[in-house]
């Protein structure tokens, strides 16, 4: 947590920005897996956590902005509930952390949303069942009726402050980048041939646990790359393969890391697997080299874009003018889904807000294939952290598709594409802060280089 004046600080600021009625930021509850007392691990919503700090279930809270009040209501442990956690702080010692004085429990909260039914109340999207279902009975609607009764208004007021991250925020990201780091030595220092997927994702795991972090959001780690986001950890590392890791610490503070590398399963790179790692890593380069305030992260896209189109060009899988060739999606097919996202108390940060919000400012979305998969496209600015991972991927049931289909094919060497068919797929994510114009990614060096890659993937073998 913060120091109190922070909080207090960042819901006066959304006061202003609303100016008026009842804003409700729910909390989250646990969540079951088979049955009541067995849950999964506790995620606190960003948003509650962002206005009141608390990490803790089942509390809500309420900025009464005609009033200058705010709320926190949830409830007391009871001595039944300490003989299972332990003495917990109360409500009001909760409270009091972050500047509140005024508390009450859920009842009360439904009591004071009945007494005021003729004023504004606005909620953010809600994604938890269990508090559409509250809601719907506090405010007596349906719950398909609550999935659309959020305040679009208060989800630009949350995006507007939540997106500019303070010095402070920064810091707590950085920790959680530098973590994910470790996460990511961790595995290319010890994954070689013969071992399960499901190894290295142990060798992942003990460095979360003892960062005393959680995972920012489910590990992908697999000799498949070509399949955006597999989960499946059941393969064994084979020689000649590529293994693709993706995957990211959240520190006890909340905030979150994100990063992706790609490295062959052998101690080196084949000169095919170099080939394609090097166009991977020029548009790397590329991308961060350009990097600053002022230029759309769509722009920076595309930009990454054509320079993967270059490279393939040279290698001739794609043919024909580049310019017409990244206007009409061809990189798409090796390329399918966007540069990067916003990050910090949420991997894809406030994603349930919508993209249009978080990342567009309300700008309408390509419907490209492949850019409509661009989840941010704004003009950058100070004070905003974001992902950068360009990918390239072989997609065989994508690839029949575009030259069943005729899809770009003027633009297509089909023939030379089928040599990379059981290629797989790689891609390359760090994580970057805008700050006084320019672009800083977060975080100690990581491997990067052919040569930097080789270097730790060689502690695997001991060689």
């Amino acid at each position: 947590m913060f120091n109190q004046d922070t909080y207090i600080n960042r819901r006066n600021l959304l006061k202003e920005t609303m100016k008026s009625g009842i804003i409700l930021i729910t909390g989250n509850s646990e969540s079951s897996t088979d049955c009541a007392d067995n849950v999964y691990t506790f995620l606190q919503d960003g948003s509650f956590r962002y206005y009141f700090g608390i990490d803790r279930p089942d509390m809500f809270g309420v900025i009464d902005v005609d009033n200058n009040i705010d709320y926190i209501f949830g409830y007391d442990y009871t001595i039944s509930d300490i003989i299972w956690v332990g003495n917990q702080p109360t409500l009001k010692e909760s409270a009091s952390s972050v500047g509140i004085e005024n508390t009450g429990s859920l009842e009360e909260l439904e009591m004071f949303l009945s007494q005021n039914r003729d004023r504004n109340l606005h909620f953010q999207p809600q994604y938890r069942e269990k508090n559409i279902i509250t809601l719907g009975e506090w405010l007596e609607k349906k719950p398909q009726e609550i999935k659309k009764l959020h305040s679009e208004e208060l989800c630009y007021a949350i995006a507007n402050q939540r997106n500019y991250k303070t010095p402070e925020e920064v810091k707590k990201i950085e920790d959680a980048v530098n973590i994910t780091r470790k996460m990511h030595l961790a595995a290319m220092q010890t994954a070689k041939v013969g071992m399960k997927e499901y190894e290295v994702v142990a060798n992942i795991q003990k460095v979360v646990l003892e960062n005393h972090s959680s995972n920012s959001f489910t590990t992908i780690c697999s000799i498949h790359g070509e399949t955006l986001h597999n989960h499946h950890y059941g393969n064994t590392l084979e020689s000649g393969k590529m293994l693709l890791v993706d995957c990211g610490a959240k520190t006890s503070s909340g905030y979150c890391g994100d990063m992706t590398t790609t490295y062959p399963v052998d101690a080196k790179f084949t000169s095919k697997q170099a080939e394609i790692y090097n166009i991977l890593i020029d548009a790397y380069d590329h991308t961060e080299s350009i990097l600053k305030s002022g230029i759309t992260y769509k722009d920076v896209h595309l930009a990454t874009c054509r320079k993967i189109t270059i490279g393939l060009k040279e290698l001739g899988l794609i043919v024909g003018d580049v310019e017409e060739a990244v206007k009409n999606g061809v990189h798409a097919l090796f390329m399918p889904h966007g540069l990067g996202h916003m990050m910090g108390l949420d991997v894809h940060d406030m994603e349930n807000f919508g993209e249009v919000i978080v990342g567009y400012n309300g700008e309408a979305k390509s419907t490209q294939f492949g850019l409509s998969s661009l989840r941010m496209g704004r003009v950058l600015e100070d004070g905003f952290v974001f992902t950068v991972e360009p990918g390239i991927y072989f997609i065989p049931q994508l690839i029949e598709k575009w030259k069943s289909e005729n899809i770009n094919s003027e633009y297509l060497n089909f023939d030379k594409i089928n040599e990379y068919i059981d290629f797989g797929g790689m891609r390359y994510e760090g994580d970057y802060v805008i700050e006084e114009g320019i672009s800083r990614r977060l975080g100690m060096k990581m491997p990067k280089t052919i040569e930097e890659v080789e270097e730790e993937r060689a502690k695997a073998y001991k060689i």
